[in-house]
């Protein structure tokens, strides 16, 4: 299970007051050093082969949460022979470029079952830099339900990261459903490893 690596800035520069709020595009930059140097999978001087879009604010977007009442789950596929049942817990609605874009959140029954992570909700997409600038397979954003105030989430997708399989063989990495299939080019988060395996 990857961890969600929360970062923080200290400005200790003589010239800046240290009340001076972090500006986002280095907040995200200290959250993608943060995601590199506490890696799961990748190790050593693989790390180089990491990369990123350049942090866009206008990829940090507002959506409104409609929930499902999903009892039953579905399955959902894998790069591997492993499946997990998922539960649809609710439509994401938002926009980018004034223009209207849906996905779906998933929750996990196995992790729903262990007291770290049975909040734990699940946003695996496909866009269409996927096959190219970013990893075939897509890429998760991960937030809590603690997350969802009054029916509205923060989706940063300049945190969207990819799964083990983009690194690794042996890895049961959860395929986003066609749902979750974005008809537009989202050019935030990480891309392609730089190292084939």
């Amino acid at each position: 299970m990857k961890n969600v690596f929360l970062a923080s800035l200290v400005f200790c520069c003589a010239n800046v007051s240290l009340a001076q709020k972090t500006s986002y595009k280095d907040s995200i930059l200290a959250y993608q050093k943060a995601y590199v140097d506490s890696h799961e999978v990748v190790k050593g001087t693989d790390k180089k082969y990491f990369r990123f879009f350049a942090p866009a604010k206008k990829y940090r977007v507002e959506a409104n949460f409609i929930p499902l009442a999903d009892t039953v789950g579905f399955i959902m596929k894998t790069s591997g022979a492993k499946t997990s049942r998922y539960f649809k817990y609710g439509i994401l609605n938002f926009d980018i470029d004034r223009k209207p874009y849906q996905l779906r959140v998933y929750r996990s029954g196995q992790l729903m079952s262990t007291e770290k992570y049975k909040d734990y909700l699940f946003v695996p997409y496909t866009d269409l830099t996927s096959g190219n600038e970013s990893y075939g397979g897509g890429k998760y954003l991960e937030f809590y339900i603690s997350d969802i105030k009054n029916n509205k989430v923060i989706l940063d997708f300049n945190k969207a990261y990819n799964p083990y399989c983009a690194y690794a063989t042996g890895f049961n990495c959860p395929i986003p459903p066609r749902e979750n299939n974005l008809d537009i080019a989202i050019t935030a988060g990480e891309k392609q490893f730089g190292k084939e395996h």
